[in-house]
């Protein structure tokens, strides 16, 4: 099967979203019953943490954790975003900094002034973008203090649908930062779903398919099934295992019967190039170390070059942290997807 196609089905009863390319399956998102990263509540301030810089908050979904406030106390209420997904017997990560994302645009209040992605290159078109957002947000916005980041998707789209979907951002912004006051914690806006997110984020031309089954329909099951296994198959017999604990998730990297005398950095490269979409499609963030196979240290810059180059395009937040004395690789990646075992149990 070549080309992209989006498949919007079920799994285990949750919504889901596949995204295949080539017929690889690319990206998968599915639902769960925990807040979704998005939600923004009226939260309540409990009880600061000494030593780490931030505070406990009291939402209708229980305990949530504001990371670097300053000037907040207890009893006070105060609006936040849900950032990812809580490790288990954790509080919800949130933040302070409220966005408001929609397919074309990107709403930021308290955040001031207009931006074009830089994935719009064209000057004309960027003056032209600008333009629209200029009219769209005429008079919007708290004493002017909102500001506007048109995505990449825009080069394609039009400019009515892109005025429309800055002005339902900014109707949404104005209500809900409006409702930041009041003394008992609410949930104000939900995160969106696996659907919702596919239409968002998912913006390269793909064949879409939402009919009921369309999973196993489209061999989307078969490729599910397969991340059960903490092995992932790599180029040239090659092969990278995927193994989460508790503490962090343990990546190791083997050569398979490839003796060779470049068969490390040729695993490397290829398990480098990889590890973002195993990582997305598993569902794992948090700590990860990676055991790559033998090489000499010369060999470490072009591997590293690799990885950061397949980081690019993976969407998920993750900061490359470097070598350890060992010769192991760390990276800290934010937990912004479901874990997918706790489907698949």
């Amino acid at each position: 099967m070549k080309g992209r196609l989006i498949a919007l089905d079920h799994l285990g009863g949750a919504e889901a979203a596949a995204l295949l390319v080539d017929g690889r399956l690319d990206d998968l998102l599915i639902d769960s019953d925990r807040p979704r990263p998005g939600t923004i509540y009226r939260a309540i301030a409990d009880r600061p943490v000494k030593g780490q810089g931030g505070m406990f908050l009291r939402t209708p979904e229980g305990p949530a954790f504001l990371r670097q406030v300053r000037g907040i106390s207890p009893g006070q209420s105060l609006l936040v975003q849900v950032t990812g997904y809580a490790e288990p017997g954790k509080a919800l990560p949130v933040t302070g900094r409220i966005l408001f994302k929609s397919r074309h645009a990107i709403v930021t209040p308290g955040a001031p002034g207009l931006n074009v992605s830089r994935g719009i290159r064209d000057e004309a078109q960027r003056d032209t973008l600008l333009e629209i957002a200029h009219e769209a947000m005429a008079g919007d916005g708290p004493a002017g203090k909102t500001g506007l980041i048109l995505r990449s998707s825009c080069a394609e789209a039009e400019a009515e649908t892109i005025a429309e979907d800055i002005g339902a951002m900014m109707a949404l912004a104005i209500a809900v930062m409006g409702d930041a006051g009041g003394a008992v914690p609410e949930k104000l806006t939900e995160g969106d779903g696996p659907h919702a997110l596919a239409w968002r984020d998912w913006t390269v031309p793909a064949q879409v398919v939402t009919t009921t089954g369309c999973f196993a329909e489209q061999g989307v099951l078969d490729l599910i099934e397969e991340l059960r296994a903490p092995q992932a198959r790599l180029a040239g017999g090659a092969g990278m295992w995927v193994e989460p604990t508790r503490a962090l998730v343990a990546v190791d990297v083997n050569t398979g019967g490839d003796t060779s005398p470049s068969a490390g950095l040729k695993a490397n490269l290829a398990a480098a190039k990889d590890l973002p979409r195993q990582l997305r499609l598993r569902g794992l963030g948090g700590q990860v170390t990676v055991d790559f196979a033998p090489m000499p240290k010369k060999e470490r810059p072009g591997v590293e070059a690799a990885l950061r180059a397949a980081l690019r395009t993976d969407g998920v937040e993750t900061t490359l942290v470097g070598w350890t004395p060992l010769g192991h690789y760390e990276l800290q990646r934010k937990r912004d997807r479901v874990d997918l075992r706790e489907v698949l149990r």
